[in-house]
């Protein structure tokens, strides 16, 4: 009987960064970074634990300057979602305001009256 090698998969550097960066950016949508790890480790076909242990080794060699501890991360996940919010907010009031204010000056002018400019 012989014994079966073991295989190792190896993945280049390009598929571990965006695996990692999947797990940092879809973190905020399961219930926790685990729970991230094992829907992205099911998608690239790798283990969990091996998905895990590049995260951590990442943590470990980026400097405290050039990367964000993960609540820090996921605070500034959930202020760009409430930026973008209320920007999208800000547009539909933006727009709104228009519509009304082109609405008033239309039925002043059915009903006969001039938007008169203030005396000086």
């Amino acid at each position: 009987m012989s014994k079966k090698k073991r295989t190792q998969n190896t993945f280049i550097p390009e598929i571990r960064d965006r695996a990692i960066r999947m797990v940092m950016e879809q973190q905020s949508k399961h219930s926790s970074q685990w729970a991230a790890i094992e829907s992205i480790s099911e998608k690239i076909g790798c283990s969990p634990q091996t998905l895990h242990s590049w995260i951590k080794k990442r943590e470990k060699t980026s400097t405290d300057s050039e990367s964000l501890s993960s609540a820090e991360r996921e605070q500034l996940k959930e202020l760009q979602r409430e930026n973008k919010e209320l920007k999208t907010a800000n547009e539909i009031l933006r727009k709104a305001s228009a519509f009304f204010a082109q609405a008033a000056f239309r039925q002043a002018e059915r009903d006969g009256q001039a938007f008169l400019r203030r005396p000086k």
